[in-house]
C-alpha cells in the first residue's frame, strides 16, 4: 500500500484551514500530520513532524509563510513548500522561488487545484496557479506560462546565476561573485539551458536578457 502523503498545513483562518483539512482528506492520498495558525508555530510543527510538504500561507502572524519557507530550506528539513497566497505579486512570487518553493498557488484557486499542485509537488516538480500567469508578466517581457513554469523548476543557485547571466557576467566572474569555480559556473549553465529547452551558443544569453525583470 502506498504511504501517505504527509502534510502540515499553516494558515491563521481558522475556518479557511479547517476548509483545506477536509479537501485533503477527501482526497485520500494525504495525511495532514499538524496544523498551525501561526508561522512560529508551523516551523516548529515541521521539525518535529518531517512532513513530505509544508502548505504556507503567505500572511501569518509572529512569521510569514516566506520566512518560514526560509528557514526550512535553511536547516534542510526536506519538507517541499507550497506557498498558499491571495497575492497575484510577481516580486513575492520570485522571492518564494527563490527561497526554494516547489508550489504558488492562489487562495481563490478551487479546491482541485490546490489538490494538484499538493500532488505534483510530491511527485518532484514544480506548481504555479495558471491565474498568476497574466499577473505575473513584466509589460516588458511577455513570458508565456511556459516559461514561468520552467523558471520555478531551477533551483535557487540555477537562478542566482541567471541573474549574473543577463548582467552579461562570464562565467570567471560570475564564480568569483558567488565563490564557487568556474566549472561548477558551466554545470549550472549546461542544467539551466536542459531545464528551459534551450539549445545553442547564445540562447541562455539571449534568454536571460529577454527575462531579465522576471529574474531580478
Amino acid at each position: 500500500m502506498t504511504e501517505p502523503i504527509t502534510v502540515v498545513i499553516a494558515e491563521d483562518h481558522p475556518v479557511f484551514r479547517q476548509g483545506l483539512t477536509e479537501v485533503l482528506g477527501a482526497d485520500g492520498t494525504f495525511r495532514i500530520v499538524g496544523q498551525a495558525g501561526d508561522g512560529e508555530a508551523a516551523l516548529d510543527l515541521v521539525r518535529r513532524l518531517r512532513p513530505r510538504i509544508a502548505l504556507l500561507d503567505v500572511d501569518m502572524p509572529k512569521a510569514s509563510g516566506l520566512v518560514v519557507a526560509e528557514a526550512i530550506g535553511r536547516e534542510e528539513l526536506g519538507a517541499a513548500v507550497v506557498i498558499l497566497t491571495m497575492y497575484k505579486d510577481a516580486r513575492m512570487f520570485r522571492r518564494a522561488l527563490d527561497i526554494g518553493a516547489r508550489g504558488y498557488v492562489l487562495k481563490d484557486s478551487a479546491a482541485t487545484e490546490i489538490v494538484a499542485c499538493l500532488h505534483m509537488v510530491a511527485s518532484g516538480r514544480a506548481y504555479i496557479s495558471a491565474a498568476l500567469s497574466s499577473e505575473l508578466l513584466d509589460r516588458r517581457a511577455a513570458a508565456p506560462l511556459s516559461e514561468l513554469g520552467a523558471l520555478a523548476e531551477l533551483t535557487a543557485a540555477e537562478r542566482r546565476v541567471l541573474r549574473f547571466i543577463a548582467q552579461d557576467r562570464t562565467s570567471t566572474g560570475i564564480a568569483q561573485e558567488l565563490g564557487i569555480s568556474p566549472k561548477t559556473v558551466e554545470n549550472h549553465r549546461s542544467h539551466i539551458c536542459r531545464k528551459l529547452g534551450l539549445h545553442g551558443p547564445q540562447a541562455l544569453l539571449r534568454f536571460a536578457l529577454g527575462h531579465k525583470s522576471l529574474l531580478e
